[in-house]
């Protein structure tokens, strides 16, 4: 686990100093060492920032030139299977110096070039350059566990693992996206390929780069498919999944440093925890988190729970709504890109925890994207059989009637506005912010110049791409589908990669062992969501091993007291930030609008916490990014 960059410039010799100073933005991702590699013909240069977890004697140390000197490679992540790929590449006649998997992975790429990647089993971000033929190869991982951003001009590619290492090597910081502003305030983060900063992109997963004088050409190498039409039967399905399952933990153990769990007292958490306890010799280490603001907010005596039937070595840490609020600008910073995750902040606390203790870290990520654990999947398919009664002309009758009653940001009204569209046209993802919010705050020269931009770029494309590539599936396909492909890699994984390597902590996911995603894929969506419960594989999986109080309570994912925090901590400090002279998102929002939320919430008269927070991140990351 590591952090990566490099440049390719078609003009000038590469500058170290400038590619040790874009390497040094992000010094918590590679506290043990860090090194930089320059090409023959002095036109490419990659860095590197080690945090050792196989072999971390200095055999491990990257940039890694092989033998020849033909290929070197700066690596960012794990292939977990790395010790079975050696045996195959020894059996070819391939020799090893190290423990390490990087070595193994430059091997498979001289043996099988980008195929190599298909053989591959694990979180990864790849940078291989050739001095012989002058290529640079960039590869992401399937489910984009693993960051890589590049910015491309006449003269010069730049990638890295996180924008800010990139906006260092520029002679000035990029325009903005404007039109992404409105994905933002729809989703709450960005999906898809761009980011704010015009002209710097993401490399998406499942996709690698070959990189040849100034063509860049990208391809995707793996996409999911919902092949689930045939039925073979509830524990097939059953059986299989927990097989996958426990082989995934197995594999993520593969350390040469100590290894804990994130214990929130969920199910995703305590079944890993759960499955692997038998595992071990020594007791598992176990980290928990909550906030100290009432048991509304507290999850730790769940994860008790599990910790005294496992027999865990359990640390726990509660954390003030002060730290929180005094923790944003740093999070804004760490984050690297706007998101409103506020749970976020809870994950970079408990990470710090842990790497007291350990720096290998397992938690349940992943698991409700693969088994359909969000209640909002349930409500969809409701709706959908809501539409199947009234049609057309009820559905659009009775949302009337509720705007006009209930107001257009109502709960009941938010919903039955959804109902008079289909799927994919209503369906946004996991964390959707009403319209009729985000279109009271923007000023009407903003709706204007969005417009513009929306026609000029072909906005939209990325989400109806999704729902085109799965016309065919049934309904709770397409969502899991697009979630897999937005709300996961853009929130949760973005979350998940940066408040972990900000404490240098590696954070392993075995819900998204590729193997696992892929068998999930295949479940009929009846075996996936059954007697009103989400995610009921997994639960009837876990009977026997964890308590039914912990399998079938409601889930809580890290709750965050923002309402009474922006009615207490937060309130002065959100109101100095968003109300003054120099208020950056007031080129794009409303003022006034923003002091009625402001005054609106304060007086409890209407629940602002989630836009408010949208607003207070945006305001951060735009002061500190344009």
């Amino acid at each position: 686990m590591c952090g990566i960059l490099g440049t390719v410039n078609h003009i000038n010799s590469v500058d170290e100093q400038r590619l040790a100073s874009m390497r040094d933005t992000m010094p918590y991702r590679g506290p043990d060492s860090n090194g930089i590699w320059i090409s023959n013909n002095l036109h490419c240069g990659l860095a590197h920032l080690r945090l050792s977890i196989l072999d971390p004697t200095p055999a491990g140390h990257q940039p890694r030139v092989e033998e020849n000197g033909r290929f070197v490679i700066s690596y960012n992540g794990e292939v977990y299977n790395y010790i079975e790929i050696r045996a195959e590449l020894q059996k070819k006649g391939y020799t090893f110096e190290t423990g390490t998997d990087t070595e193994v992975i430059l091997s498979a790429y001289i043996e099988w070039g980008e195929d190599c990647l298909n053989r591959f089993n694990g979180m990864f971000a790849i940078a291989i350059y050739d001095n012989e033929t002058e290529t640079l190869f960039l590869a992401r991982d399937r489910l984009g566990i693993k960051p890589v951003y590049y910015y491309q001009d006449e003269h010069e590619l730049i990638f890295a693992s996180e924008t800010k290492a990139i906006l260092k090597g520029l002679s000035a910081l990029p325009e903005l996206n404007v039109e992404l502003i409105d994905d933002y305030m729809s989703f709450g983060y960005i999906p898809g390929e761009k980011t704010l900063h015009k002209g710097i992109n993401r490399l998406m997963p499942g996709h690698y780069a070959i990189v040849k004088g100034r063509e860049m050409k990208i391809t995707q190498w793996w996409d999911l498919t919902f092949n689930n039409g045939e039925d073979k039967g509830f524990d097939y399905y059953l059986n299989e999944s927990k097989r996958l399952l426990e082989s995934a933990i197995d594999l993520r153990l593969r350390s040469d440093v100590p290894l804990g769990i994130f214990l929130s007292g969920g199910i995703d958490s305590s079944a890993v925890v759960g499955l692997l306890a038998d595992k071990v010799k020594e007791p598992l280490k176990t980290f928990s988190i909550a906030y100290d603001f009432g048991k509304n907010f507290d999850e730790t005596q769940y994860a008790r729970m599990v910790a005294d039937k496992f027999g865990t070595d359990h640390h726990e840490l509660k954390i003030t709504p002060q730290q929180f609020a005094d923790f944003i600008p740093e999070y804004i910073h760490l984050m690297d890109e706007p998101v409103t995750e506020a749970a976020a902040i809870s994950l970079f606390f408990v990470s710090k925890l842990a790497k007291e203790k350990v720096t290998v870290a397992l938690s349940g990520e992943g698991s409700d994207e693969i088994f359909a654990g969000y209640d909002l999947y349930q409500y969809m398919n409701v709706l959908e059989k809501y539409r199947g009664v009234v049609g057309q002309k009820g559905t659009d009758l009775f949302a009337g009637m509720a705007n006009k009653v209930l107001g257009k940001s109502h709960k009941v009204s938010k919903y039955l506005n959804m109902a008079t569209q289909p799927i994919e046209k209503r369906y946004k993802g996991m964390s959707t912010y009403p319209d009729a919010q985000k279109e009271a705050l923007y000023r009407p020269d903003f709706k204007v110049e969005l417009e513009k931009a929306k026609t000029e770029t072909g906005h939209g494309a990325f989400s109806a791409k999704l729902f085109d590539k799965t016309k065919d599936n049934d309904q709770l396909s397409k969502m899991l589908y697009f979630d897999t492909k937005t709300w996961l890699v853009d929130d949760l994984l973005i979350k998940a990669d940066r408040m972990s390597m900000a404490t240098s902590v590696e954070l392993r996911v075995p819900f998204l062992d590729y193997r696992l995603v892929e068998f999930a894929a295949s479940i009929p969506s009846k075996h996936k969501i059954k007697k009103g419960e989400g995610k009921y594989p997994l639960k009837k999986m876990m009977e026997g091993i964890l308590p039914n109080d912990i399998i079938y309570r409601k889930k809580m994912g890290f709750p965050t007291p923002l309402k009474l925090m922006f009615q207490n901590e937060l309130r002065e400090y959100a109101a100095n930030l968003l109300l003054a002279e120099d208020t950056r998102v007031h080129k794009f929002f409303k003022k006034e609008r923003i002091a009625q939320l402001i005054e609106e919430h304060n007086a409890d008269k209407y629940d602002h916490h989630k836009t408010l927070w949208q607003l207070v991140v945006l305001e951060e990351w735009l002061r500190k990014n344009s």
